[in-house]
Formats: C-alpha cells, structure tokens, sequence
C-alpha cells in the first residue's frame, strides 16, 4: 500500500523548517519588529508610524519668550514597504520518506538555510542603502579595534547612545582583529547558534559586535572624476524630508559622460558638518577638527555630461530655528561634493546600526488552500507552508514562502564602518 501522509504534514514540515530557520538569523534579529502582524489585505503593501517630534528651547534674562520662534508641529512618517517572496520549493516524494523514516531536520535544513541567507542578504543590502552615517575611507580595510571605536564614538556623538547598538563585520573582519581581541568575550544565553556564533563581544565601545556573513556589497560606479559641485540649492527644510528621510542633491562638474554612481556610494560634502542630533552642537572628531556631513547613495544614477540628481538618505537640514537640523549650515549651489572611494571597485562595508535604525515585519501570507499552515515566531517571522501537486507531471511538491516587509525608521542611526 502507498503511504499516506496524515493531515499534520504541513506542521511536521513547518517545525523540521523553522528549526533551521532560525539557527541562522542574525541581522533580522537585531532590528525593530513593531509592525510584525500589523499587514493585511486591507493595508496594502505598505504601512506608516509616526515619526518622534522634537522640539527647541529658549533662554531668555526675564522669561519673556514673546518675541521667539515657537517650535513647530510637524508630524513625518517613517514607511515600511513589503518586498518580493522569498520562496523554497521540494518534490514532495522527497520528503515523504523522511515523515515516515525520519531525519525530515537533515533534508530541510539546506532549503531553510537558503530562504534566510537570502532574506539576510536582502535586508543587508536595504541597510546599507538607507543608512546616513559613514566613518573612515572605503579603501581601507578596518585593522584594529580603534576603527570599530570609532563607529561607536559617531553614534553617541550624534546622540544615539541611548539605544542598543549593533556592529557587524564579516568573518575575515573578525580574522584580522582575532589576534587584538584581547578583553573580548563571546555572548552567552542568547537564543539561537547563529546568535551564539556571531557574537563577539556583548559590549565594546558601547556596541553589540556580531559577526555575519550576509553582509551586501555594491560595486562603486564607473565614475573617475570623482569630485563635483551642487548644482542649485537643495530643500533643505525638515517638512521637505519628512516622509521619506531621502534628500534629492543636483550635482554637476563630474566628468563628462554617462558615467554611474551607484547605490551605497558614499558622499561627503566640503564645508558643511554634522550636529549632534540631541543636543545640536557641532561634533568634533579625535583630530580635533569638526565632523564633516557624509551621507549614502540610496539609487542608482546615471550622469549625463557629469550631471545627474543624487538620492541620498539622510537629508542635511538647516533651518533658522533649528529643530530639526542635521548639520551646522546648509548645503549650497557650488558646494564641493565628494564620492569616496575608487571606481568600479567592489565593497563591503561593515554595518553599524541601532536597533530602531530599521524595522523588519514578516507578511502573514494568505491560503492557497485548505491544507495550508503558517507559522510566527515570538519575534514575528511568518513561514507559510503549502503542499501542491502537478496533476500533468504526476508529482507532489511543497513550497515555503516568506514574505518580509522592510522600512526606515531613523537613517541617523545607523552607518558604514570602514578603516
């Protein structure tokens, strides 16, 4: 007699998948999870939080504020955007032996280690296009623990230290400081063996160090010439940023051509510096010099004539009350503007971050069928399982589905790290 699956096989399947799962998430677990559970068909592929409102103080010899600037009211949204399916797919014949047999763990694990490094990947590089903040020079390599201080110092320095920061590096990072680890100690009681083993050390300059070897690289443009100028004068308001966090920066004086600027570049722009974003003074760097504004390449452009309108996340806000100011003067036409880096180089920047830098929601993925299963971790990951049969080729297969949904919720709190 053939066999015949009983009706918990999605369950069996989904437990077998979810076990290999989650022994390999690292940055998926490191980052806000607020809108977990929060997806629907009534809300569309996107879905909106308010963002926090700040405010300015007065001083004042007698308190008679009648003649300042009142702070202002201004409500942003930070969005979370759903992405394409993740999906593994197995002949059903394969997996039935295994229900009966077992070792059904063994026959999963690769399908589900697959789905996740593709889901780490995915949102590694979604990180490393929307974050503004950047530290050392892209070619060199980071070669001693002062280089991932320094990331750290950055974040506390514009006023992000009140959270849990996470820094991650790639295993040949982790290599060369192997031997200046002295101090350092792997994590303990955290769940799961990818956290076990990405962890370096719990706290170092203020940072969670994690090691991952799903962090993105780009590829930097085929742009040469890699100094031009502003080419009119940038929004530089609060309100004009508010929804996206992503300023728009004409830029002109490349070179002449068609050349690209590729997501993830880095800029840094002559003259104009950072603020801590807390207290709103300048932040003076270990050199003793200011801290100049840098931010990141969000799309790719292509430049027509060494002209072309950069996306960079991160908007340089300068206005007279300022409220909500990033540096300590606005940018300009003709401000000297600047990608580090070497051209058609490829790059993979260690990644800093605070945990609600970004937020990651997994999409409860609706039945195909009746004997559909679903399944959602104590963190929110949302796995569906769907059994299915080819009634032309004769077969039986099994897919697993995720569907994440990622967002920015803060581009100043979070950052390249290079040496």
């Amino acid at each position: 007699m053939a066999n015949n699956l009983t009706s918990n096989v999605e369950t069996k399947l989904l437990k077998s998948f979810l076990k290999g799962a989650e022994n390999k998430r690292v940055l998926s677990k490191s980052v806000d999870t607020q809108f977990n559970g929060q997806f629907n068909p009534n809300t569309g592929s996107t879905i909106s939080v308010k963002r926090p409102h700040d405010a300015i103080s007065h001083r004042t010899s007698g308190g008679d504020i009648s003649g300042v600037t009142k702070s202002s009211i201004i409500s942003g949204k930070a969005t979370a955007t759903v992405q394409d399916f993740i999906t593994v797919a197995v002949e059903y014949e394969a997996v039935e032996e295994a229900l009966e047999l077992g070792g059904l763990d063994d026959i999963l694990a690769p399908y589900a280690q697959r789905a996740v490094t593709d889901l780490e990947v995915d949102f590694a590089s979604y990180m490393m296009k929307n974050c503004n903040l950047s530290v050392g020079d892209p070619d060199t390599a980071i070669g001693s623990w002062a280089d991932v201080a320094n990331a750290g110092a950055l974040m506390h320095s514009i006023g992000a230290g009140g959270g849990e920061i996470n820094f991650a590096m790639n295993s040949f990072t982790s290599v060369a400081l192997a031997n200046l680890q002295s101090g350092l100690s792997a994590g303990e009681g955290l769940v799961g063996e990818a956290w076990k083993n990405a962890m370096i050390s719990k706290d170092f300059a203020g940072m969670r160090v994690l090691k991952s070897d799903a962090l993105s690289t780009y590829t930097a443009g085929s742009l040469t010439d890699r100094a031009g100028t502003i080419n009119g004068t940038p929004t530089v308001t609060y309100a004009g940023h508010k929804d996206t966090m992503i300023q728009s920066i004409p830029v002109t004086a490349f070179a002449a051509g068609t050349d690209t600027i590729k997501a993830g570049e880095v800029v840094e722009i002559t003259g104009r510096y950072r603020l801590n974003l807390a207290t709103r003074q300048p932040i003076v760097g270990s050199d003793g010099n200011q801290v100049k504004w840098r931010g990141v390449v969000t799309a790719d452009v292509t430049l027509s004539g060494g002209a072309g309108t950069l996306l960079v996340a991160g908007p340089a806000i300068y206005e007279s009350g300022g409220q909500y100011n990033t540096t300590s003067s606005a940018i300009a036409n003709s401000d000297v503007i600047t990608l580090l880096g070497t051209a058609a180089t490829v790059y993979q920047p260690s990644l800093f971050y605070r945990k609600d830098a970004f937020t990651i929601a997994f999409c409860n993925i609706p039945k195909l069928a009746a004997t559909d299963a679903s399944v959602v971790t104590r963190d929110g990951l949302a796995i569906r399982c769907h059994k299915y049969s080819d009634g032309d080729a004769n077969t039986q297969k099994v897919r697993f589905d995720i569907l994440p949904a990622y967002g920015t919720l803060n581009p100043f709190y979070a950052g390249h790290c290079y040496g």
